[in-house]
């Protein structure tokens, strides 16, 4: 069966080819929803690329009826690394079959809105010679897409200080421009606890650009399988709380300051001398110089939670 016609859709946009890096595992309640989303984008050239992480449920045969209704949607439905969701991610932006050019990541869970691709393509567009990503903004829905409300606001948006200690790209959200592809892929598939994180921190350290935007362009569907959750709320404040102090973020922190010591990455200045004093220091007087370097979260309460935490040397 032949693409939908353009009716479905108000207007259909023209331009560079994405290809959609979708990383599934068991996520067959959610699949389809999140499939037909793609079909809907006014922005038409896109091909699907999938990496299955060993589903055991009807994740694949729900792929191969997508294919088979849509032929020529689906480049390729890869086996995943079994290492869990960022290694999935990060394996498959680096996978050698899928060219240059702009990456969209996608979760199996969300349903992305029709201008998705599009607004994505026209923030990126301008940045082009640059290594750049786009994160939108996001819906939270129950599992039955009922609204909950909106993803946080970041009002001090993206440095290498911030990127150092807190994450604001949300990774289900990510597009990238080719140069942003290609320094993920010079970095090669590090180790990290959260991809999305990673390429944050990896453009900050290189001089490249994140673009936060405040448009809302899909629905972040909560429901008891979710890696990652709503990240606005007490309980979510709670949890962030709880992980600085108990030592879960200081892991986090100085993995992703390891990995960027072993990437093949062109540092900034200011990031070769942090990465340099991480590499060949003690990794608690690699946490006391990252103290140092004006570190701050988006919110002025979590900022001070987090200098409490280092005077509690969890950090």
């Amino acid at each position: 069966m032949s693409d939908p016609a353009p009716s479905i859709v108000a207007r259909r946009d023209s331009g560079p080819k994405v290809h959609i890096l979708l990383c599934t595992y068991n996520g067959a309640a959610w699949l389809e929803a999140q499939l037909e989303s793609l079909v809907a984008q006014t922005h038409r050239d896109w091909l699907l690329w999938v990496s299955d992480d060993n589903s055991s449920d009807d994740t694949r045969a729900i792929l191969a009826r997508f294919a088979a209704r849509y032929p020529g949607r689906v480049a390729a439905v890869l086996d995943g690394p079994r290492k869990g969701g960022a290694a999935n991610f990060l394996s498959l932006l680096c996978h050698a079959d899928i060219p240059e050019g702009y990456v969209a990541l996608c979760d199996q869970d969300d349903v992305w809105m029709p201008h998705k691709l599009a607004h994505a393509l026209a923030q990126l567009r301008p940045w082009a010679g640059t290594p750049c990503a786009w994160a939108g903004r996001y819906m939270f829905t129950d599992q039955y897409l009922n609204p909950l409300g909106l993803s946080p606001h970041w009002a001090r948006g993206p440095s290498l200080e911030n990127a150092l200690v807190q994450n604001i790209m949300s990774g289900h959200t990510l597009t990238l421009n080719p140069e942003a592809l290609a320094l993920v892929r010079r970095a090669g598939p590090m180790p990290v606890a959260h991809h999305d994180w990673w390429i944050y921190l990896l453009l900050m350290a290189c001089n490249g650009h994140a673009l936060i935007d405040t448009e809302v362009v899909l629905q972040y569907r909560q429901h008891r399988d979710n890696t990652i959750g709503r990240r606005a709320g007490l309980r979510a404040r709670a949890g962030r709380a709880i992980a600085m102090v108990n030592g879960t973020l200081n892991s986090w922190i100085m993995g992703n300051l390891a990995a960027l010591a072993a990437a093949d990455a062109p540092l900034s200045p200011q990031a070769r001398h942090l990465v340099d004093g991480s590499r060949q220091r003690s990794a608690k007087i690699a946490s006391a110089a990252l103290g140092n370097f004006s570190t701050h979260r988006q919110h002025r309460a979590e900022t001070l939670a987090f200098a409490f935490a280092k005077c509690l040397r969890r950090l």
